[in-house]
C-alpha cells in the first residue's frame, strides 16, 4: 500500500488557528517535510509533536521531491508544511503535489489559515472573482510583463509584498494601473493586525512617510466593466476613419453598419465617413 501526502495548513501568525486535525496528522505521520525546519520546530514543540522532520524547500524541491515520492511509494505517510499558511500556495509544495499526482499517490489537504483568502475577505472589495499573483517577479522584465497583464484585470487582485519593497511596488502599481481602491493588510491574525482601506495614491503617500512593517497583502480593485467599455469606445481616437471602420468589420459587422457605428463614435454623419474613406483610398 502506498502512503498519503497530507498538505497541512499552519498558522500565519496566531497559533490558535492550528486545527485539531492538523495536530493529529502531524503527530501520526511517519515524516514531516518542512520548508524551514528551524522555523517549524518551534511550532512542533508548542504542540508537543515529535515526528521526524526533513527540509523541503525551493532549492531542493526536485531532488528531495523524488526522495519523498519514493518513501510514499513504500507506504510512509508524509505531512507537508510551509513556514505559514497553506502548502502549495506560492510555495514549492506545488511541485511535490505534481510529482505525487504523476506517480498515482494519494494527496489530501487539511484546510486552514491562508493569507491570500484572509486578506481578501477583510479588504472590503469584491470577493466573488479574484486573481492571485503572490509576489511580483524580481526580474524587471518579468515584473513589467505581469504588471501590464494586470492593467485590464476586472477581478480583484491579491499580491504579497515584503515591507522593504512596499513603496516601490505601490509606485509601480499606481504608474501601471492608475489610481484605484485597495486595502493594505498587515500582520494578519497577529496582535497588531491592521487593514488599511484606501486607494493607491493615498497608500503610497502614507508609506512614503510611515515606514512599513510586517509582511503585507495588497488587495486591489479590478477594472470595472464600464471602464473597459469606455476605453474600447475611445480607442478610435488614435485611428483613421478607415481603421475605425475596419475595427468594426473585424467583429463581423457589415461595412455599411460599420460606417454608421464609426460615424456615431465620431459624432459625424455617415456621409462624412464615406467621404473620408474615399479620400483615404485616393491617397492610397
Amino acid at each position: 500500500m502506498q502512503g498519503t501526502l497530507y498538505l497541512c495548513a499552519t498558522p500565519i501568525g496566531n497559533l490558535e488557528d492550528m486545527t485539531f486535525r492538523a495536530v493529529r496528522v502531524l503527530k501520526e505521520a511517519d515524516l514531516i517535510a518542512a520548508e524551514d525546519t528551524r522555523n517549524s520546530i518551534r511550532l512542533l514543540n508548542h504542540f508537543e509533536i515529535h515526528t521526524p522532520m526533513t527540509s523541503y524547500h525551493e532549492y531542493n524541491k526536485f531532488e528531495k521531491g523524488r526522495e519523498l515520492v519514493a518513501r510514499l511509494q513504500k507506504g510512509e505517510n508524509i505531512a507537508l508544511i510551509t513556514d505559514a499558511g497553506m502548502p502549495g500556495i506560492s510555495d514549492p509544495g506545488e511541485e511535490l503535489v505534481k510529482m505525487c499526482a504523476e506517480a498515482g499517490i494519494t494527496v489530501t489537504a487539511l484546510p486552514g489559515a491562508c493569507a491570500c483568502v484572509t486578506a481578501l475577505t477583510l479588504s472590503g472589495l469584491g470577493t466573488r472573482r479574484f486573481a492571485f499573483e503572490a509576489f511580483l517577479p524580481s526580474d524587471k522584465r518579468e515584473r513589467r510583463t505581469v504588471l501590464e497583464g494586470l492593467k485590464d484585470e476586472t477581478r480583484t487582485i491579491v499580491l504579497y509584498e515584503a515591507p522593504h519593497r512596499l513603496v516601490r511596488t505601490l509606485e509601480e502599481l499606481l504608474e501601471t494601473l492608475g489610481n484605484r481602491r485597495m486595502s493594505v493588510c498587515r500582520e494578519l491574525t497577529k496582535k497588531h493586525e491592521t487593514i488599511f482601506r484606501t486607494d493607491l495614491e493615498n497608500a503610497l503617500a502614507h508609506y512614503q512617510t510611515e515606514e512599513p512593517r510586517g509582511e503585507c497583502v495588497l488587495v486591489l480593485e479590478g477594472k470595472t466593466a464600464e471602464e473597459l467599455q469606455k476605453e474600447k469606445q475611445d480607442a478610435w481616437k488614435e485611428m483613421t476613419p478607415e481603421e475605425h471602420v475596419s475595427m468594426y468589420e473585424a467583429q463581423g459587422i457589415a461595412r455599411k453598419e460599420a460606417m454608421r457605428l464609426a460615424a456615431r463614435d465620431r459624432g459625424v454623419s455617415r456621409r462624412e465617413i464615406y467621404q473620408a474613406l474615399l479620400s483615404e483610398e485616393k491617397n492610397g
